[in-house]
């Protein structure tokens, strides 16, 4: 019998925890009663009570298990370490807010069946903010006219992943994991599927992304998927050097050929000297973020410590992962 290994990242869910086990159970028991089943959640140190939540899920239904984080480790982080720590035969990471739609969990499972090993959902429309989502629209085109590697648009890491694709991220030995290149940068080979929905609103509480998160995960697929950035700066820097140089010839030319009746002021000085100051500091700010992203893999921290598993088998042993326990 085939076992499903369903993930749940979750962070100050204490209103959805139970919940989104409970529809998941639900679609399982339905519709893929033939399969063997597990439900993970990870939790990446959350304050509201999830913890005990959780504990009480897992000490009432032997089929839900538990990983704790010692700290909040991101929300990539996470999610690869939950992914690299579980041994079905399929892995399917979803969303505790409700926002990835289980009922899209047996038609993953049937495309698997037909041989993807990669089944990524991807929004089609959104019922958030329509400002949003437009944001995000761009983002994604602007990645993927970047990056060297066919990005996808819309995708967040919800879909179905074999575990020979789970085998691979746990040999990629990556402390930055960014899920949404890596799938798009091997997915091909994985004969990767494309599965459109419409992400509905969060069920309750809410949403743990705001301006840094969203900058974090933005920097993070430029600085590992693109060399556009450090390119622009050098073609932008050559063209401020001639540009001014050619002002400069020209200030000369007429002040030697008009040595007392041309005076140009301070404005042209003042103007020149803050805008190319500005072009300087962003382009150091965007150096920065590459040395950032080195330094984080030079330094090669666990993706994640764990404070301690529920659920688990021990005497059978964990899978191979990322991260340390404590």
């Amino acid at each position: 019998m085939k076992k499903i290994s369903i993930l749940i990242p979750c962070f100050n869910e204490y209103e959805n925890v139970g919940p989104i086990s409970s529809a998941i159970e639900n679609v399982l028991k339905k519709d893929l009663s033939s399969y063997d089943y597990e439900i993970v959640f990870i939790d990446n140190a959350s304050t509201d009570g999830t913890r005990d939540k959780i504990e009480e899920l897992c000490a009432g239904n032997k089929k839900i298990k538990a990983i704790f984080n010692v700290t909040n480790f991101g929300q990539f982080n996470s999610p690869f370490h939950g992914m690299c720590s579980l041994d079905g035969d399929c892995v399917i990471p979803v969303c505790a807010d409700f926002q990835d739609p289980v009922e899209l969990i047996p038609v993953f499972v049937h495309e698997w069946e037909k041989g993807h090993r990669i089944v990524s959902g991807v929004k089609s429309s959104s019922k958030e903010s329509g400002f949003i989502y437009f944001l995000r629209s761009i983002y994604y085109k602007l990645i993927k006219g970047m990056s060297q590697v066919h990005m996808i648009e819309h995708f967040t890491g919800f879909g179905l992943y074999d575990r020979t694709f789970i085998q691979l991220l746990r040999k990629l030995n990556d402390p930055v994991p960014f899920i949404r290149g890596i799938v798009a940068e091997y997915g091909a080979g994985f004969n990767l599927k494309l599965i459109e929905y419409e992400q509905p609103k969060r069920r309750a509480g809410k949403t743990h992304n705001n301006f840094y998160t969203l900058y974090d995960a933005a920097m993070l697929s430029i600085t590992s998927y693109t060399k556009v950035g450090l390119r622009v700066a050098t073609i932008v820097g050559f063209i401020c050097s001639l540009m001014s140089f050619v002002v400069a010839l020209v200030y000369l030319v007429l002040k030697l050929t008009n040595w007392y009746g041309f005076d140009a002021g301070q404005a042209p000085l003042i103007v020149g000297l803050f805008f190319f100051m500005s072009i300087e500091l962003f382009f150091i700010g965007l150096m920065g973020e590459y040395i950032l992203n080195i330094n984080t893999r030079v330094i090669h921290r666990p993706v994640v410590v764990e404070e301690k598993r529920i659920g688990f088998d021990v005497d059978k042993g964990d899978p191979e992962n990322t991260g340390n326990t404590v």
